[in-house]
């Protein structure tokens, strides 16, 4: 009986297949403010591949709940709304701006203040990060002088040896009385069982999930991932950039070898913005309101010597501009000599690649380097077409060899770089939620531009002639996955 039944009702479904697949396409269509590009894509998926394709559209594709979810969010953000009356004072203020790179970049500081709250200080020293050890190594001496508390946001986290060592360092300073906390993302933080985060608990360090899944282990939101990486520590000492906490990102992973990302540190009145954002992300996965008390926002410039002016950007799916998208394409704009983007997956918007074309063409020296090996495949070969379109349109593209390449961030004419958590990619730009270091410093930005340039001593040039010699099965693979480009 109960299989006649579901026979019947299959039989149901397909004969009525035109006619659902319509009405599921015009939900698409008119319940949803999307881009016409990934409408078209959505319709194209839906009609190949019905019920299923509209099956993956809900996990994937939907923001019905999205003013639900991030309603909490919202109005947690409008805290920044007393940032923003700075706005008016450095506008008065700008012809008395210490450095000739901010006032070339004014109108950039400007906005990200008016647009995301982003304050600019500038009694900032920053210190680069390339390799994982060298990183991790830093971070763990900063955890073991903390006094007060140490703030721990991380997207990916892996129960593997580097985070045993981490856990060795925050249970010790918990035991010391240092409240810890972490914050981890829900699909990123999967591969950490339910015991172990209790057995931290119990030790005195706070943990909070951020979007956990709604069954258990399965994820039903692959969109909306919270992918930031910060770390505070008593308010002086703040890190934010590409590594997450796994093996593989000191290199003890045979897949990946080296692992090549970019990690920033950085001592002075910016870490308030880090520790900002790390508090609203916290107050909306735990509930526990981190501005009822003064101590974490108290804070001064920590003996800062670098003098870096500094911005702290942060864009989501909780944004109403697509803020570190906006820096990147402003950043372009008004490049006059160089720009350098190294980042592992290149996906740009059309507003984005139009404006790396018009620089081509304007005779400023494109420089953008991507990985040689995929650690997302489809994600890879569509990079790898739009890599295509800036080769041939005259712009140095290169993949780099010695290992992964997962630095993200923007260089332009030795006076200012945009680096930090997001890709140079659509799901960056609008999905994740992202955090940037906006810096306006000639000799910072040089000193990137150099390691950009040590980075081609171990990459290959992808030139006119290589990418034209391309396989049938790379250009098959291409022509694929950029037709998905707006769902990766």
């Amino acid at each position: 009986m109960v299989w006649a039944e579901i026979r019947a009702g299959s039989e149901f479904v397909f004969s009525h297949l035109i006619f659902i697949n319509f009405i599921l396409a015009m939900i698409i269509i008119f319940f949803q403010r999307k881009e016409p590009q990934s409408v078209w894509t959505w319709l194209l998926l839906l009609y190949f591949i019905p019920i299923f394709g509209f099956i993956f559209y809900l996990l994937v594709g939907t923001d019905m709940h999205k003013k639900r979810m991030f309603k909490i969010k919202e109005i947690e953000d409008h805290l920044n709304e007393a940032i923003r009356r700075q706005e008016d004072w450095l506008q008065d203020k700008r012809a008395g701006w210490k450095s000739p790179e901010i006032t070339e970049y004014a109108d950039l500081a400007l906005y990200n203040l008016g647009v995301s709250g982003a304050v600019l200080t500038d009694d900032n020293d920053i210190t680069v990060f390339t390799d994982g050890k060298e990183k991790f190594e830093a971070l763990m001496e900063d955890m073991r002088q903390a006094q007060k508390y140490i703030h721990v946001q991380y997207y990916i986290i892996k129960n593997d040896v580097l985070f045993q060592q981490m856990k060795d360092v925050l249970v010790e300073k918990a035991a010391q009385g240092v409240e810890v906390r972490i914050l981890y993302d829900g699909m990123g933080g999967r591969f950490v069982n339910k015991k172990c985060w209790r057995e931290l608990n119990r030790k005195g360090i706070r943990t909070a999930e951020f979007f956990p899944a709604l069954l258990r282990r399965l994820h039903l939101r692959i969109n909306y991932r919270n992918h930031r990486k910060i770390v505070v520590v008593d308010g002086k000492v703040g890190y934010v950039g590409g590594f997450n906490i796994g093996k593989e990102y000191i290199g003890l992973d045979e897949k990946f070898g080296y692992w090549r990302d970019t990690h920033l540190r950085i001592v002075g009145s910016a870490v308030a913005s880090l520790e900002l954002r790390f508090a609203l992300d916290w107050n909306y996965a735990s509930k526990e309101n981190l501005f009822m008390t003064d101590k974490y926002m108290a804070y001064g410039n920590a003996g800062s010597k670098q003098r870096c002016e500094v911005q702290i950007v942060s864009s989501g799916p909780d944004s109403r501009y697509r803020n570190i998208r906006d820096n990147y394409l402003r950043m372009i704009g008004k490049a006059k000599e160089s720009i350098y983007i190294q980042t592992p997956y290149f996906i740009p918007d059309e507003a984005i690649l139009s404006a790396l074309m018009i620089a081509v063409h304007s005779g400023i020296a494109v420089n953008v380097m991507i990985p040689c090996k995929p650690d997302h495949p489809f994600v890879y070969w569509a990079t790898y077409s739009y890599i295509g379109d800036l080769v041939m349109e005259g712009a140095n593209c290169y993949t780099y060899y010695n290992g992964f390449l997962h630095a993200k961030g923007m260089v332009v004419d030795d006076k200012a770089l945009c680096f930090g958590t997001a890709n140079m990619d659509i799901r960056s730009f609008a999905l994740n939620f992202e955090v940037n270091a906006v810096v306006y410093n000639e000799g910072l930005a040089r000193r990137m531009r150099e390691i950009f340039e040590e980075d081609l001593k171990v990459s290959r040039q992808i030139t006119k002639n290589v990418y034209m010699g391309r396989t049938l099965l790379v250009r098959f693979k291409e022509q694929v996955c950029r037709l998905l480009s707006p769902l990766l």
